[in-house]
């Protein structure tokens, strides 16, 4: 039920105070504007680190290899290793419950690649068509190499957004136009784009590996393997099930190869998904940190409250030792003492909140640093902070309130 004459009385004991009640609102509106950007910035990390991993896919696994460095079974450190098709396949027929993409790599030396007489420096790489989900690029125009092309040794090529930029620019579209690469003419078919800042990527020409392979006397060797498991149920579970299979896919490939199981240089992985799970891991432990570090700055703006109302219920001493020789319950007193510490808390909780969150609303998109990417935080979350906060004042003004039940009448009559 409205009390109309309790507000009247938390509104006179305010402005009675009215330094003492900023102070003490400003304490806990503090608490939760550190809290709510705290846990802004730690989203934006979040943000950040994904954004990072963006540009290829999450659960890619890159092998490619390297000279052995340890001596094994009669072989001498120091040879260089080469994947060949071989492995290729059995990995996909060994494994193919395991992973969802599954592609290769072979970059032709020597090559040389013009367009209108002109001499383009770009790189050429032979591939298949699971290259482009792995590498997670998007198609402008046209398609990308297919297992058609692969299969046929077909003369196509794939071209990047920077490369269509630099080289035809003058045209509507490449597609259909030829490119000669060590005297062979190849015609384009597609034109793709990576996600990201990172150019580097589209530096490269994309043909059919068969045709690479056979074009450019690769014989069946191969540059780099590349696969891309399925995600599963959780982050923990697409950590192991990527551990287990870079495991067995390591071990086939160092006993084909004659490498000794402890020569970890010799064929070397790239796994994103590792390093992603350091970086969450870091950055879910900052997040800790963060919820600390605002958790303790809201204990201390609940603790003033309390120290405040304690204080109050010492001022108002003889006006409850009236109230109570006027028959007032306990409950009623208790009522009051709490309604003013309920009420300056949300005053203030909610008044921290939404400067807070109208700060990273504004400032937010913004902010352009590493690892930290348009920090913002859940409106729900920060509204459960606020109402959880709440309770804590409930509770930091029914300890004083409680005093004030307890303080006899006669002594609370006699207090100047």
């Amino acid at each position: 039920m409205f009390d109309i004459e309790r507000w009247q009385e938390i509104f006179d004991t305010i402005r009675k105070n009215k330094l003492r009640t900023f102070l003490t609102g400003l304490s806990v509106a503090s608490g939760i504007f550190i809290l709510v950007i705290l846990l802004g910035f730690g989203q934006g990390m979040q943000n950040g680190i994904a954004e990072e991993f963006k540009e290829d896919a999450a659960t890619s696994i890159w092998v490619w290899p390297q000279r052995t460095t340890i001596e094994h079974n009669g072989l001498n450190p120091g040879r260089r290793i080469q994947l060949r098709n071989e492995n290729f396949e059995t990995v996909t027929n060994a494994f193919k419950n395991d992973y969802e993409k599954a592609s290769l790599l072979y970059f032709p030396r020597d090559v040389q690649v013009v367009y209108n007489n002109d001499l383009l420096v770009y790189n050429v790489a032979g591939t298949n068509g699971d290259l482009q989900t792995i590498e997670n690029e998007f198609l402008s125009e046209g398609r990308y190499i297919n297992e058609t092309d692969v299969q046929e040794n077909a003369k196509v090529a794939v071209i990047s957004n920077k490369i269509k930029r630099e080289v035809f620019a003058d045209l509507e579209t490449p597609i259909g136009e030829y490119l000669t690469i060590s005297g062979a003419g190849f015609r384009i078919v597609g034109v793709f784009g990576e996600h990201g800042e990172n150019e580097g990527e589209e530096e490269r020409i994309f043909i059919p590996i068969t045709t690479a392979q056979l074009a450019f006397n690769g014989s069946d060797n191969i540059n780099n393997l590349n696969f891309m498991l399925p995600e599963m149920e959780s982050f923990d579970a697409t950590v192991e099930k990527n551990n287990e299979f870079t495991k067995e896919l390591l071990t086939y490939l160092k006993q084909y190869h004659g490498v000794a199981p402890e020569d970890d240089r010799a064929i070397r992985l790239w796994n994103p998904i590792q390093e992603a799970k350091r970086f969450y891991t870091l950055g879910t432990a900052i997040e800790m940190f963060f919820w600390g570090v605002g958790f303790l700055t809201l204990i201390a703006g609940v603790v003033s409250v309390s120290n405040i109302m304690l204080i109050v219920v010492k001022e108002r001493t003889r006006e409850i030792g009236i109230r109570k020789a006027l028959g007032a319950k306990p409950s009623s007193i208790i009522g009051m003492i709490m309604h003013e510490a309920i009420f300056v808390t949300a005053i203030a909780g909610f008044s921290g909140l939404i400067f807070s969150m109208g700060l990273l609303e504004i400032v937010g998109p913004e902010i352009e640093v590493d690892y930290v990417l348009n920090p913002s935080v859940d409106f729900k979350v920060a509204l459960s902070t606020v109402i959880l906060l709440i309770v804590a004042g409930a509770f930091a003004g029914f300890f004083p309130a409680w005093k004030a039940v307890r303080v006899q009448v006669i002594e609370a009559l006699r207090d100047e």
